[in-house]
């Protein structure tokens, strides 16, 4: 669903009273304080197909359900199995192979999936429920972020167009290649590199598209300030953006946040799109004290993150929440 109609949504779910919740409908996961040293994070994500080979699908559906762990600055421990799949119609070997893609991938980030729960429906749906643990001084939230914090994206951007080029026959094996390896990286390396600095605020960059899930870390009083140029972009959206290669999650995040964004005249609205695209297993969002940015970049590109720009600034908000401009450079404008 769009943030659109999650935000209706949500505003039937009663706001939490329990004292012990230190996060919950406003955050990536939801966490509760256990001791004063200990606290369990759990979060749930599963989604449809965007790849065709099964073991892949699987293994991306996992790593995207886990990220939202690694935002919150926790540590996966286990997680449990959510399913659809149409039984009657598809061969149950294909099930196995998404099941073993996700579990194949929860080895990889350390835990294991020791259960789950199925359905039989008529489109095949699979993720992941993620329990993880952290002490409840190094929890991150999605709020947090202050006036001239940097920002730094740690995976390109562009996984949506070229998933749509994939399902539409615009781009050939090659592309479908490189966007399976970008869904397949684990947010691992990005959060273990996080640890070890004073991050105000983070999020995983998902369905929303990098700047629905900025809005979200931008409290009434805040803005951020983008550079277009400092972006990671994918190289390949191009083409298909010619073609009209937009999913309809991206058409709905831009109609969501079409008046809450300001664009420098230069900035297409082909370039705009890239934005608004809603993406599968992206990269970490983090906002971080500006002194320590350059750093935790040197930190990321050692640990060989896919990506490790900053991208923007936070400052006061003025008007729009969120400006985009080219060419502001590394030096911060606050």
């Amino acid at each position: 669903m769009g943030p659109e109609d999650l935000s209706i949504l949500l505003s039937y779910i009663p706001k939490q009273n329990n004292l012990g919740m230190l996060s919950g409908l406003d955050d990536d996961a939801a966490t509760y304080r256990i001791d004063e040293n200990l606290a369990i994070v759990q979060t749930l994500d599963f989604i449809t197909p965007v790849v065709d080979d099964p073991f892949s699908f699987g293994a991306i559906a996992a790593a995207n359900a886990i990220s939202d762990i690694y935002a919150m600055g926790a540590k996966p421990i286990f997680a449990l199995n959510i399913v659809s799949f149409p039984i009657k119609t598809m061969p149950m070997e294909t099930l196995g192979a998404i099941l073993a893609g996700g579990a194949a991938k929860a080895a990889e980030a350390g835990f294991s999936i020791v259960g789950g729960h199925s359905v039989d429906d008529a489109s095949p749906k699979y993720g992941l429920s993620v329990t993880g643990l952290v002490h409840p001084q190094k929890l991150i939230r999605k709020s947090g972020a202050l006036v001239g914090d940097a920002l730094i994206l740690t995976k390109p951007l562009g996984t949506g167009i070229l998933a749509t080029g994939v399902d539409s026959g615009i781009v050939g094996d090659e592309v479908e290649a490189a966007l399976t390896a970008i869904m397949l990286e684990l947010n691992l390396k990005a959060a273990q590199v996080m640890q070890s600095f004073p991050v105000h605020a983070c999020t995983d960059v998902s369905g929303f598209g990098l700047l629905g899930h900025l809005r979200e870390m931008l409290n009434p009083d805040l803005a951020a300030l983008l550079d277009y140029d400092s972006l990671p972009i994918l190289p390949q959206v191009w083409d298909i953006l010619k073609y009209g290669g937009v999913s309809s999650g991206t058409h709905s995040n831009a109609r969501y946040l079409g008046d809450q964004v300001q664009w420098e005249e230069k900035i297409t609205l082909l370039e705009q799109m890239v934005l608004f695209d809603a993406q599968t297993s992206g990269g970490l969002l983090m906002a971080v004290p500006a002194e320590v940015a350059s750093s935790l970049i040197y930190e990321l590109t050692q640990a060989k993150t896919l990506a490790a720009n900053i991208i923007g600034y936070v400052s006061q908000r003025n008007d729009f929440p969120i400006k985009v401009r080219r060419g502001l450079g590394s030096e911060n404008p606050f």
